[in-house]
């Protein structure tokens, strides 16, 4: 065995560990986890019953920003959590101060930072950047190469098409007009974004709107409704059999 365990760690029952895998201490597998080769799990991390991590991937590290960063991370977040049943992919990175549901699955090379909350039946993509204080609700879908920038909320039942990116600050980094005005959109429970979508700071988007494909997000997006264009405008109604309640 060439894995390198803590003696403090603690490890379940039928934990299988690949080649060259580091486990720090206070770490806590559960029972039935999968690590594949060169995996990296960092001190205090939790992983749930039956969570399979692919090779390369590093969970539970610590932020360490530039020092010309405007956010500052705070001291002593608590060790990530990952719940049970949950995929993780080759190469994907995750920071500690992060709860992850049940079942969910993070792509690989997925990127997701400190202090996000993740809840359970989640996909997310491979490619996939998450930044600082996201939350993201249960049975919610990211697709490849999904951006989401630092105090994004996203609702449940939420389907976030290909490259769609997200912005929160105006003011692009001048003048500190910023700090005050700066944050993420909120994408309410059952909406739809498409491929390319860019949301604005602060906008908000409503429960089971549609906001069509190549779009440019600037004002809200009221709910049960399809916006399109550059600005986006109204376009129609969502029709009622497509809300997430009726195809749950």
């Amino acid at each position: 065995m060439t894995a390198i365990i803590d003696p403090t760690a603690t490890l379940g029952p039928n934990v299988t560990l690949g080649e060259y895998v580091v486990i720090e201490a206070g770490a806590s597998l559960g029972a039935g986890v999968t690590l594949g080769h060169h995996v990296v799990v960092h001190a205090g991390t939790v992983i749930g019953d039956g969570t399979w991590v692919g090779d390369h991937a590093v969970l539970g590290r610590a932020p360490r920003p530039a020092p010309t960063s405007a956010v500052r991370t705070p001291p002593n977040l608590p060790p990530l959590q990952i719940g049970a049943d949950c995929i993780i992919g080759t190469g994907a990175v995750i920071y500690n101060g992060t709860t992850i549901g049940e079942k969910t699955m993070i792509g690989d090379h997925a990127f997701v930072r400190d202090r996000c909350q993740i809840g359970s039946f989640v996909i997310v993509g491979s490619h996939v950047t998450i930044e600082n204080e996201v939350t993201i609700g249960d049975y919610t879908k990211l697709q490849t190469g999904v951006y989401l920038c630092a105090w994004v909320t996203i609702e449940d039942h939420c389907f976030i098409a290909p490259c769609v990116v997200t912005t929160n600050d105006n003011y692009m980094g001048r003048t500190d007009k910023r700090f005050q005005e700066r944050g993420g959109c909120t994408i309410r429970r059952g909406a739809r974004i498409g491929a390319n979508v860019t949301l604005l700071p602060n906008i908000e988007v409503g429960a089971e709107a549609f906001v069509a494909a190549g779009s440019i997000v600037t004002r809200h997006v009221p709910p049960a409704t399809v916006v399109m264009g550059s600005p986006a405008k109204y376009v129609r109604d969502v029709s009622a059999d497509e809300f997430a309640e009726e195809r749950l």
